[in-house]
């Protein structure tokens, strides 16, 4: 792959992004091995960077990371310096300078992944900044559109793969992207208000 950062889904290449789902094909045959294990990582040293309280998204890049080989670190804002004023420039740089390979990042703000591959060597992958981009939710999105729907990548290839998403209007940014994502292309959207005071967008990939 081309790519050295995973900020937003909207900088992978459609080609790249079909190749990451059947990879995946590939690490869920891996995780139901008895020792559900893979070299791809070893030597490597992946960094969970998160200033935001996290379970899920945490542990989920944690076992991944595992599960490659590679040794894992974990930041917590909550118990570092930031919480004596130190800035986030010099928290990633002093981490950058223990040799860390990845970092994925968590941040209540938007563009953070964008600045921290400035600041470091390292590959950044986004975990989510504030309401702006979560790309590998939208890669999890998609991939269980395909195994759900098997016939979504026919008609996906044929532009007629109709989607639904219903949520709140403060976290609808995502779901466009999720929706390109799912083909590779940028999808129009049509929204409607609901009678419970949600937005109801429709997409249709042409």
């Amino acid at each position: 792959m081309s790519l050295r950062h995973l900020r937003s889904i909207e900088e992978v290449p459609a080609d790249e992004l079909l190749g990451l789902l059947e990879l995946t094909d590939h690490m869920v045959e891996v995780c139901r091995r008895p020792v559900p294990k893979v070299p791809a990582l070893r030597g490597r040293t992946v960094l969970s960077l998160f200033f935001e309280d996290s379970t899920r998204t945490r542990l989920s890049f944690e076992t991944a990371a595992k599960r490659l080989s590679a040794d894992t670190m974990t930041f917590a804002a909550s118990s570092s310096s930031v919480n004596k004023g130190e800035s986030l420039r010099d928290t990633v740089e002093t981490l950058d300078a223990m040799g860390v390979d990845a970092m994925v990042v968590r941040h209540r703000s938007s563009g953070v992944p964008w600045q921290l591959s400035r600041w470091t060597d390292a590959a950044v992958v986004n975990a989510g900044d504030g309401w702006h981009e979560h790309p590998t939710q939208a890669l999890l999105d998609a991939y269980t559109i395909r195994v759900e729907h098997p016939a979504a990548r026919v008609a996906a290839t044929e532009g007629r793969l109709p989607l639904a998403s219903q949520g709140l209007l403060i976290h609808l940014a995502l779901i466009p992207r999720m929706m390109w994502m799912a083909l590779g292309v940028v999808v129009p959207s049509r929204c409607t208000a609901g009678r419970t005071g949600k937005l109801e967008v429709v997409d249709e990939l042409t």
